[in-house]
């Protein structure tokens, strides 16, 4: 098997939940970028026998101590809730750090056989790192196929292996959108951009008659954004096969043709690339520098905290579309529960990973205490969570706008073993391609060429 060897960089929205908290809004975000496992064709052929109803009994009714792994800001309550349905479990949550920090203390503990949690919260994007290493539970045998029909279609996608593994429970997610100045538009005479070249036209417009504005920020520190707008663009960048073989597909012609758009706006300096979740970032929203953010579902609640001056000011609506009678979009953020395969109590923490985002309780608290957006499909049509109208968006029901998204989000999306990797080079090839002003498309030509080499580097066959 591929050896892998963790990079140092992670992707910035990993620092959004003490980023919300700075920025005062009540709530925490999911940590970054989008993720899965995909159809990556890892862990047993066929799943194992399903453990019993009275073993599961058994099992929940006699005193043990789980120990989560989350990053969770007052995940208390939600916990309580499981606790209360099963008084003999109790589960130790531990804060081991976000995003990256919290890997490498995990991959530290998996790989000293001591130490490792029972379950633990994982993005999307980084199951198939721990995938590769045999490190989940599948957890077919304790019930969660069962789970699928409750999850939005392209969630279930993510947390599942080509043999139809269950290596993770969705908790929240981050379909993309677009969030606009309606105060800008008017003033400049622009219509909400249903297509890509609709958008290109009103960024020349806008900067034309305002250089001071910019219809966009495309941050060239931002690879999780990035990947959000390939899947949009029905890109299939990276797969899996077995534990030897991957697929690299960083520059092939969707991509190429993502990568032409914004290289192109950005060379005529009609975009920005302005470094994003830094103090003139923030500044900018709040002195309109930027008429729009391409975000995801989060983004609504972190901007309404981030930019108090502009309330009343902004709406909601889908991406642009390079094909409007086929809408789609792509997904930037969420995560998960898994189990570790390490642990001693399967059973306990397979049934506390299902219980904790499946419950509807315990899925409405997420969404209404950590204003995480859902992942079930209950609370997506829930009036009450959708309906709420919002006056920094003008009274707009902004819950619905995303919620109307998410089922545009493609399915078939996957991510590599070794993210971190991928998510470095970007930024010193993509990212750097669009903060200096040159040819992005030639710089995918660069990221594929590092991304592959590592790959070979690491022991895996590499495909294209």
């Amino acid at each position: 098997m591929p050896r892998i060897t963790p990079g140092s960089n992670q992707l910035n929205r990993r620092n959004f939940l003490a980023i919300a908290g700075a920025a005062s809004i009540g709530a925490a975000l999911a940590a970054c970028g989008s993720s899965g496992s995909g159809s990556g064709k890892t862990g047993s052929a066929a799943a194992a026998q399903p453990v019993s109803q009275a073993d599961i009994d058994k099992a929940m009714s006699t005193p043990t101590t789980i120990t989560f792994w989350s990053w969770v800001p007052d995940i208390s309550q939600e916990v309580a809730l499981f606790q209360k349905k099963y008084p003999a479990i109790k589960v130790n949550v531990v804060n081991a750090g976000q995003g990256a920090a919290q890997y490498t203390k995990l991959r530290t503990a998996l790989q000293a056989g001591t130490g490792a949690p029972d379950a633990v919260q994982i993005e999307y994007q980084y199951i198939p790192t721990f995938t590769i290493t045999d490190s989940l539970l599948d957890l077919r045998p304790y019930g969660a196929s069962a789970l699928r029909s409750k999850f939005v279609d392209w969630t279930w996608g993510q947390v599942s292996g080509g043999n139809g593994e269950v290596w993770a429970i969705p908790q929240d997610t981050g379909p993309m959108g677009m969030l606009y100045r309606q105060d800008i538009f008017d003033k400049h005479g622009i219509a909400v951009p249903k297509t890509w070249d609709e958008f290109a036209a009103a960024a020349r417009k806008l900067h034309a008659a305002d250089p001071s504005v910019y219809l966009t920020n495309m941050s060239a520190n931002e690879p999780a954004a990035w990947h959000g707008l390939m899947w949009q663009a029905g890109a299939k960048p990276y797969a899996t096969s077995g534990k030897s073989t991957v697929t690299v597909n960083l520059d092939d012609a969707v991509s190429q043709k993502v990568g032409a758009y914004w290289g192109g706006l950005a060379k005529e300096g009609v975009v920005s690339s302005d470094p994003d979740f830094t103090d003139a970032w923030y500044a900018g929203f709040n002195s309109g520098r930027y008429a729009t953010w391409l975000t995801a579902a989060w983004g609504p609640v972190f901007l309404s905290g981030s930019a108090a001056s502009t309330t009343g000011k902004w709406r909601a609506a889908p991406l642009p579309q390079w094909d409007a009678s086929a809408p789609s979009s792509g997904n930037w953020g969420g995560s998960t529960t898994a189990v570790t395969k390490s642990t001693k109590n399967p059973i306990a923490a397979a049934m506390f990973a299902q219980f904790l985002n499946s419950d509807p309780d315990s899925a409405k608290l997420f969404a209404t205490k950590q204003s995480f957006f859902p992942a079930t499909k209950a609370l997506l049509a829930d009036p009450g969570f959708a309906g709420q109208a919002s006056a920094f968006y003008g009274g707009q029901q902004v819950n619905q706008v995303f919620a109307d998204i998410g089922p545009t989000v493609a399915t078939a999306f996957q991510w590599p073993p070794f993210l971190d990797q991928v998510v470095t080079d970007w930024t010193e090839t993509v990212g750097k391609s669009l903060a200096d002003r040159t040819d992005t498309v030639a710089a995918l030509a660069q990221w594929q060429s590092r991304v592959t080499s590592y790959a070979k580097g690491q022991g895996f066959t590499v495909q294209s």
